[in-house]
């Protein structure tokens, strides 16, 4: 005998009936589905917990179930699974909370929130995220893609064939052109921090700005940012909400000209009949996937850990393809199972569509994606749209005269300055940004000199720009101590409301100043001086390896933020952006 599935009714009825067999439970915030074998040829029970992205639940829940009803057990003990629908990044804020991770624009998991044995995410970048972030230690098992689906452009029709679609093929770089037009494209995406697809869809624009070369590629990379970041949405079904509802030219000019969505995404929104259907554009090169990546969670025993196993065989079947296609979701090697409403121009490996390469075996995260480039996609989009109030430190001691033997020969102070630079263009005009450099007696017998002002960017950028370009190493030590006190004053002298107050100071040495504060002096000085209600950021980003990590992890956790080290000199860069986009927002 095996056990039979209901569906929650209401009542007493219901309620017995879960007590003795399966049940579907309806809840505010999805639906789970619990189940139970209840077969002679097993005892016990182990209890395997799986989260997975919404779209893709209804079709493992019926796989689970179906293997089940066929007597799913591990060396003679049942197997009873939860399956959760998870929005991706709830799961990684937890995730990331017991890993001691920290990305970027996730913030902090709930209280109730728990961590499952089993997560499938809608993309291995999630995984890839996570190492990055901080958990080095997070190795989850296996790892092989279940399901896929498309990163497309999602365009309302009427736009679309204007474009020459869908007998035209696009590319990323035509569409990158339209969106910095004189006439844009009014583009869309969900926030590309919390959401798979719209970090795929950045991706590939970031790609395309930086392959036009020439002295535009970074105008281009940066237009490309603020255009997306002025339609962006927190979730995915406020930017739906953005398409036309009606295909007159009014309404079409004032609504949502494209966003990066997955085709199940497209396929599920026409299957509403809308009043303007949405075209899926499959623009080259093709971006990363939705690879659906089957993650068996580091810490849980080996019991789970086989049923886990047991559980991904019984996810790889041809009778699970054929689910996907009615959840609108592809097969791991991009083809599609019966009853899958491909949208016109839908390309497919089974067409022999080299265009639609499938997702890596492992995941598209062990499929070589490197880490930095998400990493800076990420970075940069944060600093992009989010607004701050900040006072840039350069060391300018001595030391920062030494040549990087891998950057051409530039000096240490000469790639800190670059990359201060960089960053200066992110910046959107909301900012407030001010500049110090600091050594030893640089004013008299003060440590820091002040270059520019804190002020808005709306009215000083070309100034700060003016000021990096007089910035030159001294014959001084390094005054740490001196400069960071003051710094942390300044800032709070004239703090402001609604913004993220902070300080980044990069330095390539120790405190040198004989003349100057001691550790335990500024620690308790920066004590004494904290306001909560008025928090201030400090990030310290340490150039080469003289540095030492202890020390400004030390000085930094006091003023309340942390210190990052460039062993790599050219690599500072991706630090300041990375280290500036992990800032708190105000509460």
């Amino acid at each position: 005998m095996s056990a039979g599935r209901h569906r929650m009714r209401s009542g007493i009825h219901a309620a017995a009936a879960a007590a003795a067999v399966g049940v579907l439970v309806v809840t505010a915030g999805g639906w789970v589905g619990y189940r139970q074998l209840a077969g002679p040829d097993c005892s016990g029970k182990i209890e395997l917990s799986v989260a997975v992205a919404g779209e893709l639940a209804p079709a493992v829940d019926q796989a689970a179930s179906e293997w089940e009803e066929k007597g799913a057990a591990v060396e003679g003990t049942c197997i009873d699974v939860t399956v959760t629908a998870a929005d991706p990044v709830e799961v990684a804020a937890v995730v990331a909370a017991r890993h001691g991770a920290t990305l970027a624009g996730v913030g902090q998991a709930s209280g109730t929130a728990v961590s499952p044995d089993v997560w499938i995410p809608d993309s291995s970048t999630w995984l890839l995220r996570l190492k990055t972030g901080g958990a080095a230690a997070f190795e989850p098992g296996n790892g092989a893609s279940i399901a896929s689906s498309p990163v497309v452009v999602a365009m309302p029709e009427p736009i679309a064939a204007r474009l020459g679609w869908p007998q035209k093929e696009l590319d990323w770089t035509q569409l990158l052109a339209r969106v910095n037009s004189d006439r844009p494209l009014r583009t869309g995406i969900v926030e590309p921090t919390r959401d798979a697809a719209g970090l795929s869809g950045l991706l590939s624009l970031m790609t395309a700005a930086s392959s036009t070369g020439g002295a535009t590629a970074e105008q281009d990379r940066v237009g490309a940012l603020r255009a997306l970041a002025s339609g962006a949405s927190a979730l995915r079904q406020d930017l739906l909400a953005k398409f036309p509802t009606s295909a007159d030219n009014t309404t079409l000019a004032s609504a949502l000209g494209a966003a990066a969505l997955s085709e199940e995404d497209v396929i599920q929104y026409n299957a509403r009949k809308p009043p303007v259907p949405l075209a899926a554009l499959y623009l080259k090169p093709a971006p990363l996937p939705l690879d659906y990546p089957y993650a068996v969670l580091p810490g849980i025993d080996p019991a789970k850990a086989s049923a886990a196993r047991v559980l991904f065989e019984a996810l790889t079947t041809s009778s699970f393809r054929d689910r996907l296609a009615t959840q609108s979701l592809r097969g791991p090697d991009g083809n599609w199972g019966a009853g899958f409403a491909a949208p016109q121009g839908a390309p497919s490996p089974a067409g022999g569509d080299a265009s639609a390469a499938p997702p890596p075996q492992g995941g598209v995260a062990a499929g070589g994606l490197a880490p930095d480039a998400v990493e800076r996609a990420v970075s940069s989009w944060s600093i992009a749209t989010l607004s701050g109030r900040m006072l840039c430190i350069i060391d300018v001691s001595g030391s920062m005269k030494k040549t990087v033997p891998t950057a051409n020969g530039a000096t240490r102070q000469q790639v800190t300055i670059e990359a201060a630079r960089r960053g200066l263009n992110l910046f959107d005009d909301s900012w407030s940004i001010g500049l110090w450099v600091f050594s030893t007696n640089l004013v008299g017998t003060r440590d820091h000199r002040e270059v520019v002002p804190i002020g808005p960017l709306s009215r000083q950028r070309s100034t700060l720009e003016r000021g990096l370009d007089t910035v030159a190493s001294s014959s001084g030590d390094t005054g740490l101590y001196d400069t960071l006190l003051a710094a942390y004053k300044d800032v709070q002298r004239n703090w402001e409301p609604g913004k993220v107050n902070s300080i980044v100071l990069f330095t390539d040495g120790k405190n040198e100043d004989a003349d100057g504060i001691s550790q335990r002096q500024l620690i308790a000085e920066l004590e004494r001086i904290k306001d909560p209600e008025q928090p201030i950021q400090v990030i310290i980003v340490g150039i080469g390896t003289e540095v030492s990590k202890s020390e400004l992890d030390t000085i930094a956790g006091a003023a309340g933020g942390g210190a990052f080290i460039a062993a790599d000199p050219t690599k500072i860069s991706d630090i300041f952006l990375r280290a500036i986009a992990l800032r708190k927002a105000p509460a």
